[in-house]
């Protein structure tokens, strides 16, 4: 029993002092721009190590700009496309993850439903049932998460999905929301956010996708950056999409109502 009471005193401290540690690492970013973040880190090295024994040599994009010199209609249309009440909640939208919830139990009642259909249909040719339901898409995962929790998903916690994890990203979460300023916080996440195979930051991606600085794109253009972030790596070689048209147009629209910080 003593042994293992030291080891829950251990884990204890092995926690508070992570805790710490990512409270000193937010608090420096008040006066310090974080050059990189551990998903950026993360991504280097698989580029590296996809490029080796390769000719072709992996791409990497990103240069920090100050929030003064990243387009306002850039701000908007990321605020509008990702979280729309990003200047008045405390880091963490519970009406948005509640109604997240619901969409995804929507979701997978009706993955359920289309099993059971084939199941009774396939009933008299069980393997044939079993491979039709495993070649059923699993419903689609809807989240709930603000700027703010995306940021502290990739500025210093790793990839995994698990309870612990969530917490981890809860507590910085609200660190960032207490060190930080709104403005700071968007100045950070349009410095790092990923828009392509190792295209990350505002300034990179205006450069790549339009051949100008992220200072000066227009509202359709900054409309269009902010609708590739969900999926910036499918996006980034459909370009012609009618999804991608179609929901720019949505957002640009929606542009007037956001008010950047």
């Amino acid at each position: 029993m003593k042994s293992f009471g030291r080891w829950v005193l251990w884990l204890l401290l092995a926690g508070a002092a992570l805790q710490l540690f990512f409270v000193l690492r937010v608090a420096l970013m008040v006066v310090v721009n974080p050059h990189s973040t551990a998903f950026m880190r993360s991504e280097a090295w698989r580029i590296a190590g996809a490029s080796l024994g390769s000719e072709k040599e992996g791409r990497w994009s990103h240069q920090w700009v100050d929030y003064d010199q990243i387009s306002p209609h850039l701000k908007r249309a990321v605020m509008a496309s990702e979280d729309a009440g990003f200047v008045t909640h405390g880091g963490v939208d519970w009406g948005a993850i509640e109604a997240a919830w619901k969409k995804n139990e929507k979701r997978q009642e009706l993955a359920d439903k289309r099993a059971e259909q084939i199941e009774r249909r396939l009933a008299k040719k069980p393997e044939a049932a079993e491979a039709a339901v495993k070649a059923i898409k699993p419903a689609k995962v809807v989240g709930g998460s603000t700027i703010t929790q995306q940021l502290a998903k990739n500025l210093l916690l790793s990839g995994e999905r698990n309870l612990l994890r969530k917490g981890e990203e809860l507590l910085l979460t609200l660190t960032l929301e207490a060190l930080l300023s709104k403005q700071r916080i968007l100045e950070i996440y349009l410095n790092s956010v990923e828009w392509g195979e190792g295209v990350f930051g505002a300034e990179a991606a205006a450069q790549r996708y339009f051949k100008k600085s992220a200072a000066q794109l227009s509202p359709h253009e900054a409309a269009r950056l902010a609708v590739m972030l969900p999926s910036p790596k499918f996006f980034e070689n459909r370009q012609n999409s009618a999804y991608l048209a179609r929901r720019t147009g949505t957002i640009v629209a929606r542009m007037g109502a956001v008010n950047a910080p």
